[in-house]
């Protein structure tokens, strides 16, 4: 045996039959009856009408919300990706200079762990008017920018960057814990050679750190990116989706559509979309990563 735990099939099978059977029943399985009503006509009781791609038509052709909740969606998922330089750069320099960072390291992650209504209340409170005692407005105030002051949520202009800025707070300790994992994961043998060679500091972070981190790297983009396709709850308690559907995306169009206005074989036809496009999303995210490791090598 060589101090070998050798373990049969039949033993893997068993541990990982109970996590195949919770992911077959509560993920798997909705998605597949999601499909099925998406080709409905089904308002959640009652009769159901089979009206095969109808659906889909009239949301690609025909809703005037659906395809800018499309874009609003990428425009989140764009600036979610703004989290990833500023968390390795953040990882680096408190594995450089900081010994003990794990009081930082918690500080950054404590809103990742945070309830997502307690942080939506918080930040309305903050964007709220200088009238209503929003921190926001009550300082500019106090430098005199009173021209800057906005109904931060309720501006169909600023809104949705509003809502970013406070998605980018909420999860970028996330990341940062990530990237600072891969960089301390990264053996200082290295690095000790390279300065001899003359290679420190930032010259050492690009030709070291970035090309052994790119495996982390790759983590934390699908992370933000798909996590940010499905962003739903942030949204519902700050604005709703308003003002004027100008925060809606695709994921609060699909509850309105299905919960609010009882279209469930609509509602569902938009889910099905939403999960074809985030596998979409992956894909390519793997083919572009893919790329750039061939390239660089």
């Amino acid at each position: 045996m060589n101090g070998v735990l050798r373990v049969g099939k039949w033993t893997l099978a068993v541990f990982v039959l109970p996590c195949l059977l919770f992911y077959l029943a509560f993920v798997f399985a909705p998605i597949i009856v999601s499909v099925y009503y998406s080709f409905m006509e089904w308002a959640g009781m009652g009769e159901q009408k089979f009206i095969g791609f109808e659906n889909f038509r009239v949301m690609l052709t025909q809703d005037p919300i659906f395809w800018p909740s499309v874009l609003r969606t990428l425009y989140i998922s764009g600036a979610s990706l703004l989290q990833i330089p500023i968390a390795i750069v953040i990882a680096v320099l408190l594995s450089r200079y900081v010994r003990r960072a794990n009081f930082l390291l918690s500080s950054y992650f404590l809103p990742v762990i945070l309830s997502v209504v307690i942080i939506g209340q918080l930040w309305k409170a903050i964007y709220n008017p200088a009238s209503l005692g929003g921190m926001i407005n009550q300082m500019l105030v106090t430098f005199g920018l009173e021209s800057w002051t906005k109904t931060w949520l309720a501006d169909s202009e600023v809104a949705i960057f509003a809502l970013c800025f406070v998605i980018f707070w909420q999860y970028i300790g996330y990341h940062v814990l990530i990237q600072f994992t891969g960089v301390q994961n990264i053996s200082t043998d290295i690095y000790e050679a390279a300065s001899i060679d003359g290679a420190e500091g930032f010259k050492a972070d690009r030709y070291i750190t970035l090309p052994l981190l790119s495996p982390v790297i790759k983590v934390s983009t699908v992370l933000a990116v798909i996590g940010s396709l499905k962003a739903f709850d942030l949204i519902v308690v700050m604005t709703g989706g308003g003002p004027a559907n100008t925060t809606e995306v695709i994921s609060t169009h699909m509850y309105n559509m299905t919960f609010v206005t009882f279209k469930y074989g609509y509602g569902s036809a938009i889910s099905t979309f939403l999960v074809i496009f985030c596998l979409v999303m992956t894909v390519l995210l793997n083919l572009a990563f893919k790329r750039a490791e061939e390239a660089a090598s």
